[in-house]
């Protein structure tokens, strides 16, 4: 009898591929594409989702020993949620295992915008001196932050801001006010924390109500001259356009990107030619350390799911009881 198959779109680190092995032959797909997956997945018992691979209902049907699915990383838009429950399907995921990380990329990219680093960095390697004449950065101190989605990601971003003596402003409909009265955070509605705010962090997930959340209208509240950072997810933004007519405008001084709707991005696109647009390849939640947390987080709670022993971080736990 041939042994069960375990799946993964990408390879994982040792520890996760050693504890995940424990139950069956642990394979990584040769085309970490739908079509590639549903290929290689008939024996599995066990599929882990790294990237954008969209895990749909006839894709599960492919594979009718299919007990778990792991996600690294807390977003599990990708994997259609109803259809797993439906079939008896646990998912997993990882909040938290990558939390910091993101808030840390989230501060670097504000201060990197503020302090205009690739500026000086390129004047410099040119022989331009003379810049710290013509151009001038500016400072975290004293400015308004706004945090769109005060989850765990968020709330972290606001207690490294409180040390920068920024005012803290968030919108966060679903939070429980007195969270973010512990945290010296004053809740807001979208509108108003558009226009208060001279730096805009997003945090919140992406669902139907956050798709295109941040958009034309709401972007033309912003303060002359404020930054916009985006670690969340790229859908959150109506489209990189008018994130690019307002940094010509000067309406926005900067833009950090570490996602986009399409990944990889069309990087014809004339923002990523703008001297004040700083992007990432979805990279700042990828840190060693956090890769480390997300991985045995992920591995441990998909083997205890095999096993029959409880895990911690499932989606759809209803799927446990049957």
């Amino acid at each position: 009898m041939n042994r069960p198959i375990i799946l993964s779109t990408q390879p994982l680190d040792q520890y996760a591929e050693d504890t995940l092995a424990k139950f069956g032959e642990f394979r990584i797909v040769a085309e970490p594409t739908q079509a590639g997956v549903t290929r290689e997945i008939a024996d599995a018992i066990a599929l882990v989702v790294r990237g954008q691979v969209a895990i749909t209902a006839s894709l599960m049907d492919a594979a009718p020993n299919l007990k778990v699915i792991g996600r690294t990383g807390v977003g599990y838009e990708t994997v259609d949620i109803a259809a797993a429950t439906a079939r008896g399907i646990a998912v997993v995921h990882t909040p938290g295992a990558g939390a910091r990380a993101v808030a840390e990329g989230a501060m670097t990219f504000m201060l990197s915008l503020c302090k205009i680093v690739s500026y000086w960095d390129s004047a410099v390697k040119r022989g331009n001196w003379q810049s710290r004449i013509t151009a001038q950065g500016d400072d975290l101190d004293g400015k308004t932050l706004g945090i769109i989605g005060l989850g765990r990601i968020g709330q972290i971003v606001a207690k490294m801001a409180r040390p920068f003596d920024m005012t803290i402003v968030a919108h966060d409909p679903y939070l429980d006010p007195q969270i973010a009265e512990n945290l010296g955070v004053r809740l807001v509605g979208l509108d108003a924390l558009m226009s208060q705010a001279d730096f805009v962090s997003l945090h919140c997930p992406q669902n139907e109500e956050t798709l295109g959340l941040v958009n034309r209208n709401n972007l033309s509240l912003m303060k002359p001259g404020s930054y916009l950072v985006n670690l969340a997810r790229g859908g959150v933004i109506e489209s990189l356009d008018p994130l690019y007519d307002m940094l010509v405008s000067g309406q926005l001084s900067g833009v950090a990107l570490d996602v986009f709707d399409i990944e990889p991005p069309d990087h014809t696109h004339p923002i990523f030619g703008h001297a004040h647009c700083l992007v990432s390849p979805h990279a700042m939640a990828t840190t060693a350390g956090a890769m480390r947390r997300i991985y045995q987080s992920m591995s441990d709670d998909m083997a205890a799911i095999l096993a029959g022993t409880p895990a911690l971080y499932v989606v759809n736990p209803e799927t446990l009881a049957r």
